[in-house]
């Protein structure tokens, strides 16, 4: 268990939003201590870190949301439990991690990223703004691999670069379904889509 003092109590619900950040990267930092990025030598956290950064380029300063984002893939990843992150960061950071954790990793590929697609067109503009950085900062550690390593990159996930560019063009259509097209992550990510897999669409969702 990680122990981190909890920010949040009955009498005081809005820590500086330094301590915020700072204690999220912290905790995420712990939790994700010992990953590694899939098929790299990569640190985990790197993955967290770059997810926040993407919401500050694109304009987005709150302090809870880049929080959320930090703290984004405990829950799926990690023992942490959304008890724990109620406890040291609130209710509203621990509902965007919930939103951002898909239910069953045992469900097939497909299935789980079928949820995904669907749930992202209904989801809450917190969910929709973290899950579109990360899918960004994920598609732009796929460019810089597949320059470095080529087709061998493909050999790390479980389907092949086909089912990956259709994944990522339906959740980038969910994000704009949901409410974000005019939103500059969404139109970043949908750049990226287009100028590394293609504008030809493939079915699903």
């Amino acid at each position: 268990m990680i122990q981190v003092h909890p920010l949040m109590t009955d009498t005081d619900t809005h820590p500086p939003d330094h301590v915020l950040v700072d204690a999220a990267l912290r905790f995420a930092a712990r939790a994700h201590a010992g990953q590694m990025r899939k098929g790299t030598d990569v640190p985990y956290i790197v993955h967290p870190v770059g997810v926040m950064l993407a919401l500050l380029e694109t304009g987005e300063t709150d302090p809870e949301l880049l929080a959320a984002a930090l703290l984004h893939d405990t829950v799926e990843d990690t023992r942490t439990s959304l008890g724990d992150l109620r406890r040291h960061f609130g209710p509203r950071v621990a509902a965007v991690v919930e939103g951002c954790s898909e239910p069953d990793k045992r469900d097939s590929w497909e299935a789980r990223k079928q949820h995904t697609i669907r749930y992202l067109r209904t989801a809450a503009r917190d969910v929709l703004l973290v899950s579109a950085a990360d899918k960004l900062h994920n598609l732009r550690s796929l460019i810089a691999d597949e320059q470095a390593l080529g087709a061998e990159l493909w050999t790390r996930f479980k389907r092949g670069r086909p089912e990956i560019a259709w994944y990522y063009r339906a959740v980038t259509a969910s994000l704009k379904e949901g409410g974000l097209a005019g939103h500059r992550i969404v139109q970043t990510l949908d750049d990226a889509v287009t100028q590394f897999f293609g504008s030809e669409h493939g079915l699903g969702g």
